[in-house]
Parts: structure tokens; sequence; C-alpha cells
């Protein structure tokens, strides 16, 4: 008799980790998917605005874990012929044998270059930070010297790494990290960095200094370098699927129910049963407000810690319940803008259609306007846009809390104010620009490093008790997980589960050793 796997969650890590069953154990596991919404991908879905598409959030496919890079192209082949832009533009990109033509395929894997630059009171930085000229020529004189004496600074008197903020501060120096760290970082968490705990930085921005930028553009002089060893936020291109990131999870999805797997929509786990240390069975929500239990006999979670817990019951320690409910996340918003033009000059050697900038991201470092990341979807792909050849669409982010006076903005006038923001900014000329926009909301996208983080520890030691429950994913284990770092747990995850391994460090451990440490 098959063994029941149950799954919480039809984002990367719950759908990776149900491939993996259905392919590695057919005849021993029985899978099932349970997601509350009605979309597949998580936060790595793609959404359909017309017949236009959203990347929920940047998505770039990239990962020092080979594992993952086998994975997605195996699901999603490699383009073996241009793309629209790239034929058009007639620029050149790496094609695999015998791979699928874009134009005539739709499962296909495109290799984009990438482009992000930084937006700081009216001029553009390279991200991360380059020692280029123009870098020096926007910051003038003055600022460069500063910045030069901090830096220097910051080498040979280094702070104590309590907070996010010294943690900046030690490697790119005082003036750099008030310019293009401190007003984004507060933007993003609604939090000084000096409340945030440093280990978001370990996670993030671990690999990344000055030293770093300056030994990666020496390195680009080497023949024959190694890519994977260059820290992740300096690659120059990325895979990126057709239909944006989302398009894969709904394939990963298909493969699944191709190979025996279920996935349940509208279905929220409501309550968790235990006894003796294990998890029994899942109280589960269907969309009509009945509940039913469903029984298993392995459990994977990526549903939120504090839900996990809370979920519980009083049967969970009142100080573990304590540690879980205080646990913070950060919600955001998109919203997607249609425009004729943008009123900003492609000043790059990069061609594109239209002319346009070629940046997949704009970080914004203003702390004059609400809004975080500008998205440029004609360049992730092409075919995210109906009409690429003569219009624009982006995506504006916002970050903020669930039920605050933003995220309680109607549509019109969430619009109008990224309208607004974006004409103050001289992004765009006027309001007329706008022929059409659309507004996403995302609750718990980015899971926070505050309040009773510190203590996050105990929770986990608490729910590794339970020796068939594994939390993976990023809003699972409370961590700003990548989605490959999402998968990277999945994958450990099931080889335990395989291999009948009690301890779960190894799931744990995903993105806080060095090779899954994202460089910021």
């Amino acid at each position: 008799m098959k063994k029941k796997a149950v799954m919480i969650g039809a984002g990367p890590a719950g759908l990776t980790a149900a491939y993996e069953l259905c392919k590695r154990a057919p005849e021993e596991y029985e899978v099932l998917i349970l997601e509350m919404s009605g979309e597949i991908g998580g936060i790595s879905r793609t959404v359909r605005y017309k017949n236009n598409r959203m990347d929920i959030g940047g998505h770039r496919f990239f990962s020092k874990d080979q594992r993952v890079m086998d994975w997605w192209k195996n699901l999603v082949p490699l383009q073996g012929a241009p793309s629209y832009d790239d034929k058009k533009l007639k620029r050149e990109k790496p094609l695999e044998k015998g791979g699928p033509d874009p134009e005539k395929e739709d499962r296909v894997m495109l290799v984009r270059q990438r482009v992000s630059r930084i937006y700081y009171k009216r001029k553009f930085f390279d991200y991360p930070v380059s020692m280029k000229p123009q870098t020096f020529i926007n910051m003038g004189l003055v600022q460069t010297i500063k910045a030069g004496c901090s830096y220097l600074l910051s080498c040979v008197h280094k702070r104590r790494e309590d907070s996010l903020e010294n943690f900046y501060v030690n490697r790119f120096g005082k003036v750099l990290y008030g310019m293009f760290f401190e007003g984004y970082t507060e933007k993003l968490w609604g939090r000084h960095p000096r409340e945030i705990d440093p280990s978001w930085g370990a996670q993030r921005v671990k690999g990344l200094s000055i030293f770093a930028i300056v030994k990666d553009m020496f390195s680009k002089l080497v023949p024959g370098r190694d890519k994977r060893k260059v820290e992740t936020s300096l690659i120059e291109e990325f895979l990126y699927p057709k239909y944006g990131p989302g398009q894969l999870w709904e394939i990963t999805a298909d493969e699944i129910e191709a190979m025996g797997g279920s996935i349940r929509k509208h279905c929220q786990v409501v309550g968790i049963r235990t006894e003796d240390g294990k998890v029994t069975s899942l109280q589960v929500q269907r969309e009509d407000g009945s509940l039913e239990e469903v029984e298993g006999d392995v459990f994977l979670s990526s549903m939120p810690l504090k839900d996990l817990v809370e979920g519980m019951g009083t049967a969970v320690p009142e100080k573990i319940r304590s540690i879980a409910v205080g646990l913070p996340y950060r919600d955001f918003v998109t919203v997607g803008l249609l425009v004729e033009r943008l009123n900003m000059k492609n000043l790059t050697k990069i061609k594109t259609l239209n002319d346009i900038v070629p940046d997949c991201w704009i970080y914004v470092q203003d702390t004059g306007v609400k809004l975080g990341r500008i998205q440029i979807f004609n360049n992730w792909s092409p075919y995210l846009v109906e009409d690429v050849d003569s219009k624009v669409w982006i995506g504006l982010e916002y970050f903020c809390n669930e039920n605050d006076a933003f995220w309680n903005l109607s549509d019109d006038k969430c619009i109008r104010l990224a309208t607004e923001e974006l004409i103050k900014m001289g992004v765009i000329n006027r309001k007329e620009d706008v022929l059409d926009a659309h507004r996403e909301k995302v609750k718990k996208a980015y899971p926070a490093y505050f309040d009773t983080y510190s203590e996050i520890d105990q929770v986990i030691s608490y729910l590794n008790q339970y020796e068939n429950l594994y939390c993976v994913g990023r809003n699972g284990q409370h961590r700003y997980n990548n989605m490959d770092h999402s998968m990277a747990t999945a994958f450990e995850a099931v080889d335990n589960i395989l291999t009948q391994k009690s301890g779960k460090e190894n799931v744990w451990n995903v993105n806080t050793e060095k090779e899954y440490h994202e460089s910021k």
C-alpha cells in the first residue's frame, strides 16, 4: 500500500517536492498538493492581464546549484533559435543545438541579458554600484572623495555587526550605504536598517562588497572564467521562460498530474493534528466553507511558519506560539502600467526594441517617492507584451503591510499615485501617457528579520521534533529565499524522506551555507 505525501502550497517548494516524489518514488508515494488560492506558482506566478503578462516580483533563472539549473532546463528546454527581439535586432545569443524555436514553440527557456540600475536623485547608477567613470561623474567630485574616504575608514574600523546597518557600512562605507542602501532598505521593510537583524545581509548580500565588484571587473579580463563563481548579483545573463516564471510552474503542475499526483486548489489548511511526535492529518477548508480531514504519512509545509504553528493549536507551548505569532512579514503591491514610451534615453550599447532602456529592474533609491522598484517586462521577454514593438509594459513595486493605508487604497487611487510618482521622477511626461493599468496585491511576500525573528531557532527546534513534518520554501522557513533556494529545500526534504534520514539540518541549512548565498 502506498504512503501518502501531502504538500501544503503550490509554490516552487511544494511543486518541486511533489514532482520529485512522483518521479523518483511513484510506487511508494501517493502525492497530494493543497493550495489555498486558485493559482499555481505562489509569488513566482505570472499574472495575465488582457493580452499582457506580469511577473510578480521579477524572477531571473540563475542558480549556483547545478541541480536546480538542470531541473529547469529539463522541464523547459533552452532556446535553439533567436527570440523575436533578438532576431529583429540581430543580437547574438547562445543557442542550444536542437533546442526549440521560441517563435514556433511555447515550452522554451530564453537567454536574457541582465541589466539593472539604481535611480537616485534623478540619475542612474549601475546595480550593483560599479567603479565606472559614469558612476563618479554622477556622484560629483566632492561626493566621490567623501565616499572613498568613508570606504577606507570602514576597512580599518569595523563595526560590530549587530544590525543590517552596520553590516552594510562595513562593506561599503557610511556614505555609499546612505546613498544606495539605507533608503531602499527602509522602503522594503518599513524599518530602519539599524532595527533589522544582520542575518538578512548574510543571506542576500554576503558576497558583495566594493572588493568583490573590483575583483569581478578584473576577472572579466581573464579568459575562460567560471561564471558560477561570480557573485549572483554580478551575473550578466540569466534564463527566463517564454511566458514568465508562472509558465514553468504551470508546466510542472501538469507533469505532476500526468504522473498521478493530485493538486487541489481553494483548499486552505486551517488545522494541523498531531499525535506522538507526528503529524497525523490536516483540517482543510474548501472554497464553499466546508471542512474536511486529510490524512497522510508525510507532510511538507510551505505555509507561513506563524500560520503552521497557529494551526497546531494548544498542543504548542505558549512560548513557541508567542514567537511564531510575532514573526513579521512585508507585503507588496505591483501596479502594471501600459505606456506609449518611457522618458528615458538608452545610453547603453545594448540594442532594444524601440530603443527603450535595457533594464530588467530599476531600483528606486530616492526617498521622495514611495515606489521601490520598476520592472520593464519588455526586457524580460518580448512575449510578455502584446504590442512589444510600440508599447512599454512596466510593473511598479510598492512595499507595504496588509491593511495599511497604501494597501487599502482603491485600484484607481493606487494607479493614480503610481502615475504621479513616475511623472515626478521624470520616467513619463504626463498621465495621458498611461494607456492601461492593473493592480495586484501580494500577501506575505517577504519574511522579515525583526521583532521575534531573533528567537526563531526555538520555533525551528520545536517543529523539528515532528519526524514526518518538513518546512520548505520561503514562507515555510520564514527565510528570504530565492526561487532556487526554495527548490533546494524541497530537494533536501525529498532526499531525507526517501533515504529515511532522521535529521533535518540539511533542509534548514539551505541559504545559510556560502554556496547558497545570493548577493544583493
